[in-house]
C-alpha cells in the first residue's frame, strides 16, 4: 500500500511538471508577440513622425467641403472631417507634434529630475533637504494639474506644453535618482573606491551615476506614454497649436462636437493615442524585466 501511493505521488508530480512546461513556453510566446507587436506599432508611429509625406495620401491642411464627414472608406480610410480633410493624413501627421510633446518633456524632465536627485542624495546635508522640500513643494500638486497650470500661464504653443509637461515629470525623476543614489552610494565597492584615495568626483562619474541610471530608462520609457496622454490632455484644452501642426489631442478637441454625426473623427485621433501608449508601456514593461539583476538570477 506504501508502495502504490508513493508511485501514484510520483506519477502526480510528473504530470503536474509536463503540464507547466507547455503552458509556461506559451506564456513566453505569447509575450514575445507582444512586444513585437508593441515594437511594430512603436516603429510605424516614429516613421509617421519621421516622414509623413510618405505614409500620408494628402496634404494634411487640405480642406475641400465637397469631400465633409465622409466615412471611412477606400478613398479616405479614416474618413473626413467637417473641413473635407482626409483624417488619416492628419492623423499621420499629427503624431509628429504628439511624439515631439513625448519625447521632449521626458528628455527635458528626466535630465532635470535627474541632475537635482543626484546631487540631492550625494551631497546629502543641507543641500539634501532643500531640494527635496521644493520637490515635496511639487509633488503636492497633481501632475496634470501642474502642468495645465504651466501651460495656462505661458499661453498656448507647441514647446510650452513641452515644457509644462517637463516641469510636471521633475518630481518623479527626481524622488527615483536621489533613492538610487542613496542606495548606491553605500555599497562595498564604492567605499572600497573612497578608501584608496579615488577623489568624490571620480567615485560619482565612475562608479555611482553609471549604476544608478537603470531605473531612471524604465521610467523614462514608460513616461513618454505618460507625457503624450498629458500633451494631448492639454491639447485638447485648448493650448496647442494646430496652426504649427496638428496633434492627436486638437483632433479628438475638434471632434467632440460630432459624435453623433462623424464618430471617426474623434474615434481614430483616440486609437492612436491608446495604441502607441499601450506599446511604449509593454517595452517599458519588458525593459524593466530585462535591467531586473534578481529576475535575471531567478531566470538563470
Amino acid at each position: 500500500m506504501r508502495q502504490e501511493t508513493a508511485l501514484t505521488r510520483w506519477i502526480g508530480r510528473e504530470r503536474i511538471a509536463r503540464g507547466r512546461k507547455p503552458s509556461a513556453a506559451r506564456r513566453g510566446g505569447t509575450q514575445r508577440l507582444l512586444l513585437y507587436g508593441a515594437a511594430a506599432v512603436v516603429i510605424y508611429f516614429l516613421a509617421c513622425a519621421i516622414v509623413p509625406q510618405w505614409l500620408a495620401p494628402f496634404p494634411p491642411m487640405e480642406m475641400r467641403m465637397d469631400r465633409s464627414l465622409l466615412p471611412p472608406g477606400p478613398s479616405h480610410w479614416f474618413g473626413t472631417d467637417y473641413y473635407g480633410r482626409d483624417l488619416y493624413s492628419v492623423v499621420v501627421y499629427g503624431s509628429r507634434q504628439s511624439l515631439l510633446v513625448g519625447i521632449a518633456s521626458v528628455l527635458a524632465g528626466g535630465l532635470s529630475g535627474a541632475l537635482l536627485g543626484a546631487v540631492s542624495g550625494y551631497a546629502g546635508g543641507l543641500v539634501d533637504a532643500v531640494i527635496m522640500r521644493a520637490v515635496d513643494v511639487l509633488m503636492t500638486v497633481p501632475g496634470l494639474l501642474l502642468a495645465l497650470a504651466v501651460a495656462a500661464a505661458l499661453g498656448p504653443g507647441r514647446w510650452n506644453i513641452v515644457l509644462a509637461v517637463a516641469v510636471a515629470s521633475v518630481p518623479g525623476y527626481a524622488r527615483v535618482m536621489r533613492g538610487q543614489i542613496l542606495s548606491v552610494k553605500v555599497r562595498p565597492y564604492v567605499r572600497a573606491s573612497a578608501s584608496i584615495g579615488a577623489s568624490p568626483s571620480r567615485v560619482f562619474w565612475t562608479h555611482v551615476l553609471p549604476n544608478s541610471l537603470s531605473p531612471l530608462y524604465v521610467m523614462s520609457t514608460l513616461g513618454i506614454g505618460a507625457s503624450i496622454l498629458a500633451g494631448s490632455g492639454l491639447s485638447f484644452l485648448g493650448l496647442g497649436d494646430w496652426n504649427a501642426s496638428p496633434d492627436w489631442g486638437a483632433i479628438l478637441s475638434q471632434g467632440r462636437g460630432y459624435m453623433t454625426v462623424a464618430w471617426w473623427i474623434s474615434a481614430f485621433p483616440g486609437f492612436a493615442i491608446t495604441a502607441f501608449v499601450l506599446s511604449v508601456n509593454l517595452y517599458g514593461d519588458w525593459l524593466r524585466d530585462f535591467l531586473d539583476p534578481k529576475k535575471n538570477a531567478r531566470g538563470k
